[in-house]
C-alpha cells in the first residue's frame, strides 16, 4: 500500500500551497518536509530528486513529482477531479490557466518593496475585478450550475476558491457586484473536505509574514526583491 504523498517545500504558501488545497479536497492526508536551511536544497539538489533543480516537489505513487501544474494535474486525474472527459479537461484546464494568472500577482507580492507592495495591491483588485472575476461570475451564470464544469466538482472549483480568498485578503469585499461568485465561495467553502480545510489547525498555511520570505531568501539565495509585474 502505498504512504501518503509527502511535500517538500518552505513552511509557507507559495507555489505548493495550491497542491495542498487540491490534496485536502481530495480527502488525501498528506506530510510535509519543510526546507529551513541551504543545506536541505542542497541535498534533495544532489540527491538528484529535483529535475529542474526547483521546489515544490512531492513524493506520490513512488515518484519524485516536480512542476506544479504536472502535480496538479496529476492529484485533479487520480482523485477524480478532471472531469468526465476530454472536453471537460480542457475547460477545467481554460480555468485553472486564468485563475493561475490572477494568484500570480499574488504570489510575489511577500517579495516586493514596500513602495512595490502598493502599486501591486492596486494591480490585484483591479486584475481581479476587471478580468478575472467576470469571467468566471459569467460562466456560473450562463450555464447555471452549481460548479464551473460538468455540474460536478472539480480541480477549477478548489483552484478558484483559493484565488478568491488570496483577493479577500487584500480586499476583503472584493466580490461585491458578483453574486454568482458570492455564492460560489459559499458552497465550495461548505464541501466538508473544503471545510475542514480552511478550520484552524489544518495544514493549510498562513498568509506569508517576513520569517517566510526570510527563510525562502536565504535557503533560495534570493538577495534582491523582486519587481511588481
Amino acid at each position: 500500500m502505498a504512504g501518503k504523498p509527502k511535500l517538500y517545500y518552505f513552511d509557507g504558501r507559495g507555489k505548493m500551497e495550491s497542491i495542498r488545497w487540491l490534496l485536502a479536497a481530495a480527502g488525501v492526508e498528506f506530510e510535509e518536509e519543510f526546507l529551513e536551511t541551504r543545506e536541505q536544497y542542497e541535498k534533495l539538489l544532489q540527491g538528484g530528486s529535483l529535475l529542474f533543480q526547483q521546489v515544490p516537489m512531492v513524493e506520490i505513487d513512488g515518484m519524485k513529482m516536480v512542476q506544479t501544474r504536472a502535480i496538479l494535474s496529476y492529484i485533479a486525474a487520480k482523485y477524480n477531479l478532471y472531469g468526465k472527459d476530454l472536453m471537460e479537461r480542457a475547460l477545467i484546464d481554460m480555468y485553472v490557466g486564468g485563475t493561475d494568472d490572477l494568484m500570480g500577482f499574488i504570489l510575489i507580492f511577500p517579495f516586493l518593496s514596500a513602495e512595490d507592495k502598493e502599486k501591486q495591491h492596486a494591480v490585484i483588485v483591479q486584475k481581479a475585478t476587471s478580468r478575472y472575476f467576470p469571467a468566471y461570475e459569467k460562466v456560473l451564470k450562463d450555464h447555471g450550475q452549481d460548479f464551473l464544469v460538468g455540474n460536478s466538482f472539480s480541480w477549477a472549483d478548489v483552484h478558484l476558491l483559493e484565488a478568491i480568498l488570496m483577493v479577500e485578503e487584500k480586499k476583503s469585499d472584493v466580490l461585491l457586484g458578483f453574486p454568482q461568485l458570492q455564492a460560489f465561495k459559499a458552497r465550495i467553502s461548505s464541501i466538508p473536505t473544503i471545510k475542514k480545510f480552511l478550520e484552524p489547525g489544518s495544514q493549510r498555511k498562513p498568509v506569508p509574514d517576513d520569517k517566510y520570505v526570510e527563510t525562502v531568501r536565504r535557503v533560495l539565495h534570493m538577495y534582491h526583491d523582486m519587481k511588481a509585474n
